[in-house]
């Protein structure tokens, strides 16, 4: 099982070889917030380029969003895939966000746990959506877990499979709650995860984390 020290090794390789990764992408938290909903089953090459197409209609803030066309919305986002679904829920969404707030900021200006729980009654945000808004529009300490993290953490240290929050617990028991540092953290194992430890076949011979790794131990990088 993964130890405080073995984890913060974990993070200082990382950091050592891929510097601080300065994720997410976004100029405003209503960008985040909007990136973060599109980013479900798709790349973040494909919600770049729905993010583009929504700058360019003047809908990048969820004001606009709410008011606008649903068929201009469908179009701008199609590139993030299951456009139809994606717009419909981002534009009820940020509907009810400007009904009951008025803004964004002010809705995450909530505490944690009551944000988390808001988030996750909402139509089209699970766990997943709604940690990547706490952490990277709402600023607050909650740690992101996605396949990447799952599937580290399991060829690392061995470990059975985990549901969502077992893992995010058993991330978060081993380092320090700051939001920089899982913001970071989150995004070492994201750039992990692309370059070196693929899923079908990863490239472990120049993998960062060979050293403490125990799948690399048992293939030897084969």
């Amino acid at each position: 099982m993964a130890s405080d020290r073995s984890l913060g090794r974990l993070y200082c390789l990382l950091r050592n070889r891929f510097g601080f990764q300065d994720w997410w992408p976004g100029e405003t938290t209503d960008e985040i917030f909007i990136s973060a909903i599109l980013t479900q089953n798709t790349s973040w090459v494909n919600v770049e380029k729905a993010m583009l197409n929504l700058r360019r209609r003047h809908l990048l803030d969820i004001s606009s969003i709410s008011s606008s066309n649903l068929r201009t919305l469908e179009t701008a986002i199609k590139p993030s895939g299951f456009y139809k679904q994606k717009a419909r829920r981002l534009k009820n969404i940020s509907s009810y966000i400007c009904s009951k707030y008025g803004s964004l900021s002010k809705m995450l200006g909530a505490d944690a746990d009551t944000l988390r729980r808001e988030l996750l009654s909402m139509d089209g945000i699970g766990p997943e959506t709604a940690d990547c808004i706490l952490l990277y529009a709402a600023e607050k300490p909650i740690f992101v877990v996605d396949a990447y993290t799952c599937r580290i953490m399991s060829r690392i240290y061995n470990l059975p499979e985990m549901g969502y929050e077992e893992m995010q617990e058993l991330v978060t028991s081993g380092i320090t709650k700051n939001v920089e540092l899982y913001n970071d953290f989150h995004a070492q194992f994201v750039k992990l995860g692309k370059d070196y430890c693929k899923k079908n076949k990863p490239l472990c011979k120049n993998c960062p984390a060979k050293q403490i790794c125990i799948y690399y131990k048992k293939t030897k990088g084969n």
